[in-house]
């Protein structure tokens, strides 16, 4: 009997190239792909598939907040999510959702096979890669942890210069000056060696102090 396989990507290349890796396993049947979230919502509803894989970065919502939405509709299907991104918060995130497998975009193919066929068995699969580079999170985070610890107010700056907000308005909000907001912008890049609001953005999304 055929695995049912629903695909959720909107990189149309990588959603053929996925779909074709599948294909040649006489067991798989990919029997949907969709580029969106809500797409996906619909698909599992109406096609029941045996397993979901799906990426995070979806133009509507992402990938973590659609595995949580069809865990709470009472989707049975075993969620594989394929991600571009090996970062602690992503990966722990979506196994906390409700995935049963998290595999890397740059191994995927056999490693993918692999964790298909690791969560039919009900068991977990984490791509080598993901796990090697969590190890190696951990550890820096051991080693500097002390430095790069934010305190609560500095955690809050950073939320909001991640969300687009100015000086002013980050005082206004939080009811102390705009120097007192100059100052903690500055010990937060001190602290985590960053130098752009860019790379504040991204570290804030990273480590879940913005939501994806």
């Amino acid at each position: 009997m055929s695995t049912r396989i629903l695909l959720v990507e909107d990189h149309r290349l990588v959603r053929e190239a996925v779909r074709d890796a599948l294909r040649k396993e006489p067991d798989f049947a990919v029997i949907g792909e969709v580029g969106s979230s809500h797409e996906a919502l619909q698909s599992a509803q109406s096609l029941t598939p045996d397993v979901i894989i799906l990426d995070i970065g979806l133009p509507d919502f992402s990938g973590i907040e659609l595995t949580r939405r069809l865990r709470q509709s009472g989707c049975a299907a075993r969620i594989v999510a394929l991600s571009a991104y090996a970062e602690k918060h992503f990966v722990t995130e979506m196994l906390r959702a409700g995935a049963a497998a998290y595999v890397s975009k740059n191994a995927a193919g056999t490693e993918l096979v692999q964790a298909i066929r690791a969560v039919e068995r009900g068991q977990h699969y984490v791509s080598p890669d993901v796990t090697g580079n969590l190890v190696s999170q951990l550890r820096d985070q051991g080693s500097d942890g002390q430095n790069r610890k934010l305190g609560r107010r500095e955690r809050e700056v950073l939320r909001l210069i991640a969300q687009g907000q100015r000086s002013p308005d980050i005082a206004a909000q939080l009811r102390i000056s705009i120097g007192t907001v100059e100052a903690h912008r500055r010990n937060i890049m001190r602290k985590l060696d960053l130098h752009s609001v860019a790379e504040l953005t991204t570290y804030a999304l990273r480590e879940g102090i913005v939501p994806l």
